[in-house]
């Protein structure tokens, strides 16, 4: 036998029961659960990034959990249930494809319209708009940078920021006015450094990073998936380094920087 949907919402309703329910799960609420949705998300991404297809179906099945639980949550609190959830994800996604279907009808039979991407990219936008000045309450305080979530990782909603900001015409048109912005930033950070005002530093190395993202939007990059690469890159070398010297009977906190940097370049030949 295969669990559906409606058995996963029924689990839910059991462990959310006041009276047999779990105890830690009557605990939670929308706040405290945010936590385990993000590090959810983090583990889709991991396992994506590994190509661990096997651990992704679960950990699909993770984040889908939450959205069970979080529908719960506002069905107790007569806020939406789940078949809010799902009614709504699916009028917005048939009103933002008018391409697929042209007369707002889900079944609306296949190769009734053509776009071209570009279309398809600038009415999608178009409809983001019209959606968010239907959820002004106060359209003379509407800004283009209303819906980029907060809770964002920092290097996503920044490129989301600058990629908002460059549809009304605030951008370079090329990358190497971003290269000199960068070398900018980068010199007020060594004047803040020679100052020693730490949280001039801070500020100004808010700064850079921005600048830099800017430079990785520029070049049709991904800041957040650039620096997950760099990072599992770092890693690997690194630990070719803690294998090769524990290899040698050595240990890392008793070798000197110029072995490491050689076992680094080692790694790096080695095409780590």
């Amino acid at each position: 036998m295969s669990y559906q949907i409606d058995d996963l919402l029924y689990l839910m309703q059991r462990l959310r029961d006041p009276l047999h329910g779990c105890p830690w799960d009557l605990e939670q609420g929308f706040e405290t659960i945010v936590a385990h949705t993000l590090e959810e998300a983090y583990e889709v991404a991991d396992a994506i990034a590994e190509k661990d297809y096997p651990q992704l179906a679960g950990e699909l099945g993770d984040l889908l959990f939450q959205v069970v639980y979080y529908a719960q949550l506002g069905r107790e609190e007569s806020l939406f249930d789940w078949e809010q959830v799902v009614d709504g994800i699916t009028r917005k996604l048939i009103r933002r494809h008018p391409h697929v279907f042209p007369d707002g009808n889900l079944r609306t039979p296949a190769g009734a319209l053509k776009l071209e991407a570009d279309q398809v990219s600038q009415r999608w936008e178009e409809i983001k708009a019209l959606e968010r000045a239907e959820r002004a309450e106060r359209p003379q305080q509407l800004s283009l940078l209303d819906d980029v979530p907060r809770a964002l990782p920092a290097l996503s909603r920044a490129q989301k920021l600058q990629k908002r900001a460059s549809r009304a015409g605030f951008d370079w048109g090329q990358a190497a006015p971003v290269l000199e912005k960068i070398a900018e930033e980068l010199d007020e950070v060594r004047e803040a450094l020679a100052q020693g005002d730490h949280q001039a530093v801070a500020g100004e190395m808010g700064d850079l990073l921005f600048a830099v993202v800017n430079l990785a939007r520029h070049l049709k990059v991904d800041a957040e998936t650039a620096l997950r690469q760099g990072n599992e890159k770092f890693e690997r070398r690194f630990r070719f380094i803690e294998n090769r010297l524990v290899s040698q009977g050595l240990n890392l906190a008793d070798t000197d920087l110029e072995s490491l940097d050689k076992l680094w370049d080692e790694a790096k030949l080695q095409g780590l």
